[in-house]
């Protein structure tokens, strides 16, 4: 709608979006990953959605009478028009079941009203002549960029939807019925030690690069997914969808990554590949490949597959690469909130919240390699907040094939190649103590490998 000369925008449309919200508090779960309030061209309705929106990420409910308080507290509530305003917002909508309908309308026209601002911006830097060519097409292209990046939000994608974009072909996903106690990562000895990984938890998988925590992390999310039909939620916030796929396909098909990343697979590999591809296809896994992403905008994600799914795990790659929602000078304060967001998404939707941390270079100084807790990256809060912390260790990294032979007898202590401790420094309701886990680095694949468990 437009009156006059305004930019285009709908009011009603607006209002339809408030008024869903304060009928039903779990309609912000559907719009709150690409409705802003500055989306909103009234005012009013820009004031009453961000309190909406602070209640929200405060995890408080949001109807008439908090909203009211949230707007009063903020000077604001008489400038809307009262909680008769808010009475007014509810008439408005018979049912909140079209909120996204209505979000999008409020999204799209927002999108053109930048749009237009844009196009004013990108003139005046035409008629500025003293402005070399060049640079006016740069900032033209800066600015279209930030409305563009501010319209392209990606969303999780299942599994089998990239697949099928990956080889043109897709299939259903599964569906479950009951409820999975505790998931399992189907490395027995993990397994056994840790009793699976228990909803609610926040689990922190931690090494330095290269160690392989991405490989273990999705071997975990293959095998949960695949022995127990679990719905697993991934955000990968480094490597893209089409990436995350093919690690999965060269696990699956045994088929070196490389060959899988470069398609100079064999004939009988690319048999193994499409096999995969189909037993892949079946599995409840949902992708998030957004780059830079703000805990915020990862909670409501997660909040609104599990209103849809159910999710039975969350798996974060990697920690470090989380926006925190506000502003801050320490960057250890700012992960400090990430890590309470991600404890409370664990206990908010009652499943495991696996995050990938990276370690500090202090690991590659002391004499002993073996990674500590001291090492997590901005370590206080992160060993605070989880649960379990869980550190990668191979020591075939650190000590040559040669040195090796020089300080042991090989026929007693053979040279780990291959071979992967898994240390669990931190158990909140368990034992520490590690196991040991096969790595085959061709496939970045961990495997069982039969051995004691040693606890502490």
């Amino acid at each position: 709608m437009t009156s006059g000369n305004l930019p285009p925008y709908d009011v009603e449309a607006e209002k339809a979006v408030l008024g869903s919200m304060l009928i039903d508090s779990e309609g912000i779960f559907k719009i709150a990953t690409f409705l802003a309030p500055e989306d909103f061209f009234n005012p009013e309705n820009q004031f009453v959605y961000e309190a909406c929106f602070n209640l929200y990420e405060r995890n408080e409910g949001i109807n008439q009478i908090t909203v009211a308080r949230e707007l009063a507290q903020k000077g604001r509530l008489d400038e809307v028009g009262g909680a008769a305003y808010l009475s007014h917002l509810v008439s408005t909508v018979p049912t909140s079941l079209h909120i996204e309908y209505y979000a999008k309308i409020v999204s799209r026209l927002a999108v053109m009203r930048r749009l237009i601002s844009a196009g004013s911006q990108i003139t005046a830097l035409g008629y500025d002549t003293d402005v070399q060519d060049d640079v006016a097409l740069g900032r033209a292209e800066d600015i279209l960029f930030k409305v563009k990046q501010r319209r392209s939000r990606q969303d999780f994608v299942p599994i089998h939807q990239i697949l099928g974009q990956y080889f043109e072909e897709a299939g259903p996903v599964e569906t479950r019925g009951e409820e999975i106690p505790h998931i399992l990562t189907d490395f027995s000895a993990v397994d056994d030690f840790l009793g699976g990984l228990q909803r609610s938890d926040l689990i922190v998988l931690a090494a330095r690069p290269s160690v392989g925590k991405t490989s273990l992390a999705l071997n975990i999310i293959r095998n949960t997914a695949a022995k127990q039909k679990a719905c697993v939620a991934l955000f990968s916030l480094e490597m893209s969808r089409q990436a995350v796929v093919q690690r999965l396909l060269s696990n699956e098909a045994n088929v070196d990554s490389r060959s899988v990343r470069l398609g100079t697979y064999t004939e009988r590999e690319e048999r193994r590949i499409m096999e995969a591809s189909g037993v892949l296809s079946e599995l409840p896994i949902f992708i998030d490949d957004s780059p830079l992403l703000k805990v915020v905008e990862m909670r409501s994600k997660a909040r609104r597959l599990h209103f849809e799914r159910k999710i039975d795990l969350v798996v974060i790659d990697y920690l470090q690469l989380i926006e925190g929602g506000t502003r801050s000078d320490s960057r250890v304060q700012e992960v400090s909130e990430i890590t309470r967001s991600l404890k409370a998404l664990a206990r908010d939707i009652n499943a495991p919240v696996l995050a990938v941390s990276q370690l500090s270079r202090a690991v590659e100084f002391r004499a002993s390699h073996r990674p500590q807790l001291s090492d997590l990256r901005e370590s206080g809060s992160i060993e605070q907040d989880a649960d379990v912390v869980v550190f990668i260790y191979r020591e075939e990294m650190h000590v040559k094939e040669e040195d090796w032979k020089k300080d042991h007898d090989i026929e007693v202590e053979p040279y780990p190649r291959g071979i992967a401790d898994i240390i669990i420094a931190k158990h909140r309701n368990g034992p520490t103590g590690e196991v040991k886990l096969r790595f085959v680095s061709k496939t970045a694949k961990f495997e069982d490998l039969e051995s004691e468990l040693s606890a502490t």
